[in-house]
């Protein structure tokens, strides 16, 4: 068999279980919102169009509204200033849009403290258990925020969501191997970080080195730490800063 052949047979026997990490998108999706002062993304909304009717007598469809950045999303390098220069969301190659994934689980440190920051230091100690992180994959980072997703008030917890410190977000940025993190909660930096120098690090420092950020995830409690290969499917908007998209993990049993 070709090696195609082969990995549609992996599919259909089980041996390759396919992993939904994508959120259901809806008007009860959490959105991520800004002070007053600064633009708003729209919540996502269907309108009806025709549903078998006399505005259309065998067809429903709808229209949608929605910001670029909702739901489970992927962030392209032109969404931060540090990276306005970089690919809009059509322009990222699609041979980066299929990568190799590692996950690394804080979700008791989350548990214990919301404000929980990922460090390089535990990076370095996952890395020393697991071997290195994949070079043109993507990081993925467990905090069990997953849970609150059909709750926006819980999911947005007055601010207080884990995240990533500024140095491990530059470090992740200028010296890993990685593509992208991809994450849990409603954006890739933490809760509190409008507060920290430079304000929003993951956003400034990843953006801004031409890689990618992921966010809203669920279900990686179901992929193993090493092995998993993620399938990325944002919507190739010509100029658009990122894209709702679906997420698919690929994982050997």
């Amino acid at each position: 068999m070709t090696v195609l052949q082969e990995f549609v047979a992996a599919l259909s026997s089980g041996r390759i279980q396919v992993v939904d990490l994508t959120a259901p998108l809806s008007d009860q999706t959490p959105i991520l919102g800004l002070p007053e002062q600064f633009g708003q993304t729209w919540p996502f909304r269907l309108s009806e169009i025709s549903r078998y009717d006399d505005r259309g007598p065998a067809w429903y469809w709808n229209n949608f509204s929605t910001g670029e950045h909702t739901g489970t999303h992927f962030d392209a390098p032109v969404h931060w200033v540090s990276g306005q220069q970089g690919a809009d969301v059509s322009q990222v190659p699609v041979s980066q849009l299929i990568a190799p994934a590692v996950v690394i689980d804080h979700a008791a440190d989350a548990a214990d403290d919301p404000d929980f920051l990922l460090e390089v230091e535990h990076i370095k100690a996952w890395e020393a258990d697991h071997g290195a992180l994949p070079a043109g994959g993507w990081l993925l980072y467990r905090t069990g925020w997953d849970a609150y997703g059909d709750d926006p008030e819980r999911y947005a917890n007055a601010g207080r969501t884990p995240g990533i410190s500024v140095e491990c977000a530059r470090w992740l940025a200028e010296e890993s191997p990685i593509q992208g993190v991809g994450v849990e909660t409603v954006g890739t930096d933490a809760g509190a970080a409008h507060s920290f120098d430079p304000p929003f690090p993951c956003h400034s420092f990843l953006l801004g080195q031409e890689k990618y950020g992921l966010t809203q995830l669920r279900n990686l409690a179901q992929l193993p730490a090493t092995g998993a290969v993620v399938i990325a499917g944002p919507l190739p908007i010509v100029s658009g800063s990122g894209s709702p998209c679906r997420v698919l993990a690929l994982v050997e049993r």
